[in-house]
């Protein structure tokens, strides 16, 4: 759900975090209630198809697991640095795959940068700098990278051990808002923009604790607390590094946290489908790009792109509803995400995104609130579950039997949709 509380959303997503030009003058967020917080508002008339706004995230990191298997990302903005060749060869196990038109790829590997103490790499000097100055200097390894002693290193694995693809959150993220506010001048002013993310109830945020790590999340929290504490302690965060403040930390990140997805293949398709071409050659690289997917999708199955997740200030205020007006997205090939409208939004209304993919919002109310319930903690109430409110409460045969199975029209649709 979105944000409870906080006026410092707009100055965070338009000065100090950098969202994009234009950021906060077509939606802004306004308080609703205190059982749903806040929400997003359009402040003029929005068309169908118009971007809302773009945000960078307050904070982002790659998945662990995305990164060990060798998904490479820029360590600051999570842009593929791969070439759309590259990509394909390594998802394919196929290292003599040549793709048509490779000048649509726009991976600049001339630009790429290293930290030169730990060698990390990052898409662009500036990328470089922007880590550097807001939480590299705390979390650099150095010489230490590969240690397995290094408390980062111990950190990092015992998230990894507790934490198994599918990845939806990082014990980094929660790394990098301790780092960043370690670094700044104005720490108050940090830690006052990571509080008004949305909070949760004690039982609410030992759910969703329970979510993350599984069963043993009471002791394996206890774990990740202690190993928090030895790599990062801060004496003006001294209420995150707590038992309960650390519970109530590591639930904001489960709870915010907007799932970035980058790709340089799905780029360069893009680009492909939007070449001038005659006839006979637009049919031959669809055979081929259709084909192309189909073998990924057998040697690689659903982990495709670089992936990761941030915080965003005027993403986390969007509220769910099962007919969503507007959609996220990530179609510069790194963390900046776009709000693009789905219909028409006139001045006033609420925007809305839906917490579910295309086919689990075509289910019955009871399938999609069970789900809503079981990840986020709700239970929806727009205007299709109101609608549909005297259904019966059953799950039926064939949506269970449905679940997992994926047309190719839906595969190609998840595997360029970033």
């Amino acid at each position: 759900m979105a944000a409870a509380a906080g006026d410092v959303c707009g100055a965070v997503a338009g000065s100090r975090a950098g969202a994009g030009a234009g950021a906060g003058a077509a939606a802004e967020a306004r308080f609703i209630s205190s059982a749903k917080g806040k929400g997003l508002f359009a402040t003029k008339n929005i068309r169908k198809g118009e971007t809302v706004f773009v945000e960078r995230p307050v904070v982002s990191s790659q998945f662990l697991w995305n990164a060990l298997y060798n998904y490479r990302a820029c360590d600051h903005c999570l842009r593929a640095l791969e070439t759309a060749e590259e990509n394909a060869q390594r998802l394919l196990g196929k290292s003599s795959l040549v793709l048509p038109h490779p000048e649509q790829c726009s991976i600049r590997k001339d630009l790429h940068q290293q930290c030169p103490r730990c060698q990390v790499t990052y898409c662009s000097a500036e990328c470089k700098q922007a880590a550097l100055e807001q939480y590299h200097q705390v979390l650099c390894l150095g010489p230490s990278r590969d240690d397995p002693t290094h408390p980062l290193n111990k950190l990092q694995e015992a998230w990894r051990n507790m934490h198994y693809p599918p990845e939806t959150s990082s014990i980094m993220l929660m790394a990098r808002m301790v780092a960043t506010v370690k670094q700044a001048k104005d720490k108050e002013w940090w830690i006052k923009a990571f509080s008004q993310f949305c909070s949760k109830t004690a039982n609410e945020e030992e759910e969703i604790v329970h979510k993350l790590l599984g069963d043993k999340f009471k002791g394996q929290l206890e774990l990740l607390r202690l190993l928090f504490t030895e790599a990062l302690y801060d004496e003006h965060l001294s209420r995150w590094f707590t038992p309960e403040g650390f519970r109530s930390l590591f639930a904001l990140v489960g709870t915010n946290g907007q799932g970035i997805g980058t790709s340089s293949l799905s780029q360069w398709v893009h680009a492909c489908d939007a070449l001038d071409l005659p006839m006979l050659q637009r049919e031959e690289l669809d055979a081929f790009i259709d084909q192309l997917y189909k073998d990924i999708e057998k040697e690689s199955g659903e982990f495709l792109n670089c992936e990761g997740s941030g915080l965003y200030v005027l993403q986390s205020c969007c509220n769910h509803s099962c007919i969503p007006n507007a959609e996220t997205s990530f179609p510069e090939n790194n963390f900046l995400l776009h709000l693009t409208a789905l219909e028409d939004i006139e001045a006033g209304e609420e925007i809305c995104i839906s917490y579910l993919d295309c086919c689990q919002r075509e289910r019955s109310r009871h399938s999609r609130n069970k789900i809503l319930r079981e990840n986020y903690l709700f239970t929806c109430s727009c205007p299709k579950c109101l609608a549909q409110a005297d259904d019966a409460d059953v799950t039926s045969d064939e949506e269970e039997e449905g679940e997992g199975e994926t047309d190719d029209a839906e595969l190609e649709d998840e595997m360029t949709d970033v």
